[in-house]
């Protein structure tokens, strides 16, 4: 079970909730708790595709510390701007580390609401701050994506798995590099390129080229056998 709760308080916008909601939902994170929010109700929002699940089991709470009763640690996300904070400042990349200390306790992130964030009173009633670096331009981020980027970081950091694994690169052995090497060679003989040239001066030079492109088994093979039919096309 994910040991995460997902505090939203006084949230303004019901599909914002949604889309937090939804957010939720693409890393594995499945509660969700409202403290005191705005009308109309959370219920309302049309954006949750996909979580529809998580907005209709979602907690209501009076307030952050009913909400967070129940959980081991909170995190108070914030842009710090020009906020006096007294707890350790935790950075977004940073979560991994910070979860090792004490891996499997149930954590509270608790995020503002979209216009004036949380309230210092809110930061303070939590044990940690968590921030999310940005740009001094641009220091705050829209509600639903920073649920989503705390979620991504932290189910990353709790071994995320992709869907699917990526392709695997095959390499080219340094035989069947030569083996392309010697194609080429062949290919600059017929159309007599750098014929003046000693073969072990073509040869490096092609191997230079070829290395320097980071090319994998099928490319290369690929290369040798337009050479071929370059090669045989010019006889």
């Amino acid at each position: 079970m994910n040991p995460f709760v997902i505090i939203l308080v006084r949230p303004r916008d019901p599909n914002n909730i949604g889309a937090c909601a939804r957010a939720m939902a693409n890393f594995g994170f499945n509660e969700l708790r409202i403290v005191d929010p705005y009308n109309p109700v959370w219920q309302e929002a049309v954006s949750a595709v996909g979580a529809q699940d998580i907005l209709k089991n979602a907690r209501l709470f009076s307030t952050l510390a009913e909400a967070l009763e129940d959980t081991e640690c909170s995190l108070a996300t914030t842009a710090l701007r020009k906020r006096v904070i007294e707890q350790e400042i935790l950075f977004l990349p940073d979560m991994g580390s910070f979860l090792q200390k004490a891996p499997g306790r149930r954590t509270a992130i608790v995020f503002g609401n979209e216009k004036s964030g949380l309230s210092g009173q809110d930061i303070a009633r939590c044990n940690a701050v968590l921030n999310i670096p940005t740009t001094s331009r641009q220091p705050s981020i829209n509600l639903a994506q920073a649920v989503l980027l705390v979620c991504y970081e932290t189910a990353k950091s709790m071994g995320l798995k992709p869907l699917r694994a990526a392709k695997q690169t095959v390499y080219p052995s340094d035989a069947q590099r030569e083996v392309v090497v010697r194609e080429l060679d062949s290919l600059f003989l017929s159309a007599g390129l750098k014929e003046d040239w000693p073969a072990s001066t073509r040869k490096n030079l092609i191997r230079s080229v070829l290395s320097r492109q980071n090319l994998d088994r099928s490319a290369l093979f690929l290369i040798k056998s337009l050479a071929e039919k370059l090669r045989q096309h010019g006889k």
